[in-house]
């Protein structure tokens, strides 16, 4: 089976990206881009961004999570710590974070650190999340091989029943992590594919910021 896709081609017109426009913190850039995105409308979840890890089998993988807070200190996600990209982050805490918002022609990437943010903070996220997915949590053994269907129907029955009319724990092994970004690429889409891209680095006096080619 082969299909030619030669022919998917789009001119990216929206807007453009100068050092004169752009904030001097990586921050302050990421949250004005992030309330345009907002205000713009057209996606569902803004916050989604694709997390890459480097697993224990050497390979590189993305998948798809939801930014919950962040902040001057970092991105915060929350995710199964025994999970593939938890014991992935275990041996190698160095990440990329993602993020393409095609409404207004624009992607972010930010290379980082992460590690796990504190219990206090980790639980009281817990305990703002759906009553559904807190006892979600305890269901799914994250990544694991599983038989079937049935077994995440039958072991939620089991803790809807061991949390019946109690307050629902945080799992020991769910919680949060935060990515302290040491670089951070802000990618804007222009006709005939001369994109501008501004590279922020961390470095000994701060941010630099310099311009890549497309």
């Amino acid at each position: 089976m082969a299909e030619d896709l030669s022919d998917y081609r789009k001119s990216y017109e929206f807007s453009e990206l100068t050092r004169e426009q752009s904030a001097s913190n990586p921050f302050e850039q990421f949250q004005k881009w992030f309330e345009e995105v907002e205000q713009a409308k057209g996606i569902d979840e803004v916050n989604a961004m694709t997390v890459s890890t480097i697993g224990l089998d050497g390979f590189p993988k993305n998948r798809v999570v939801l930014l919950k807070s962040y902040d001057a200190d970092g991105f915060i996600f929350y995710t199964n710590y025994d999970s593939e990209k938890g014991r992935a982050l275990a041996a190698n805490p160095n990440i990329c974070l993602s993020f393409f918002w095609p409404n207004l022609e624009r992607q972010v990437i930010i290379k980082g650190t992460a590690s796990r943010v504190d219990e206090e903070t980790s639980t009281q996220y817990f305990h703002s999340r759906p009553e559904g997915s807190q006892l979600g949590a305890w269901v799914s053994p994250q990544s694991a091989i599983i038989p079937n269907r049935k077994f995440l129907e039958e072991r939620q029955e089991k803790f809807e029943e061991e949390f019946k009319n109690q307050e629902i724990p945080k799992p020991p092994h769910w919680g949060g992590y935060r990515v302290a970004p040491n670089s951070f690429e802000f990618w804007q889409g222009r006709p005939n594919r001369l994109h501008d891209r501004l590279l922020y680095t961390l470095s000994e006096s701060g941010w630099d910021c310099n311009r890549l080619a497309p």
